[in-house]
């Protein structure tokens, strides 16, 4: 099949143009949008976690956010502070979010009930991928041997929220508009027969 029939290799265009878009600025601004991660490593394994060559688009994924890591820190002026020895474990929190999103698309279909079981599994993988990056970071970065573990949740618990539902909105905008398609294609197929 030519590549770019291929809606695969669409799906993961678009999940790595929103990451790279996003990525440079976790909370957004009023001129930026907030970091997709989270999500796009989620609906990667939603929409292209059982196809052939999952694991490979997820490298890349891997690989596309650390370049733009990279890129931020070392070209664009961002704090390099939260690359520590604990940065790897990125891979961790970013394969859980695309395990649990492949785990759930056999249980994904395009009704209201299954839209709220997807954006509950979503809220469960962003607060299993927090954890994962926080606790983490915690332990090996270096930076909390004298801080207590209830100072450190209370200091970063600010953001888990904002961290989870930032995920769980670009999820919910991507399944709407895969459910809005669904409806706009089924509406052409009826026409097309019915002619």
């Amino acid at each position: 099949m030519n590549m770019l029939q291929n809606k695969s290799f669409w799906i993961a265009a678009a999940l790595a143009l929103l990451m790279a878009a996003t990525r440079y600025n976790h909370f957004g601004s009023a001129l930026s949008l907030p970091d997709a991660s989270y999500a796009v490593f989620f609906l990667g394994g939603l929409f292209l976690g059982r196809a052939r060559g999952a694991l490979p688009v997820l490298a890349l994924l891997l690989l596309e956010a650390a370049l733009v890591d990279f890129y931020a820190i070392n070209y664009s002026g961002v704090s390099g502070w939260c690359v520590t020895s604990a940065y790897s474990f990125l891979v961790v929190a970013y394969g859980a979010l695309w395990f649990v999103g492949r785990w759930y698309a056999p249980r994904h279909d395009l009704t209201l009930k299954g839209f709220a079981g997807l954006l509950a599994a979503a809220v469960v993988a962003g607060s299993a991928a927090f954890v994962i990056a926080n606790v983490s970071f915690y332990l090996l970065a270096g930076y909390f041997d004298s801080m207590s573990v209830v100072d450190y949740v209370s200091g970063v618990a600010q953001y888990f929220g904002s961290y989870v539902s930032v995920a769980v909105l670009y999820i919910g905008v991507a399944v709407s508009g895969q459910m809005v398609y669904a409806l706009l294609e089924n509406k052409h197929r009826q026409e097309k027969d019915a002619a």
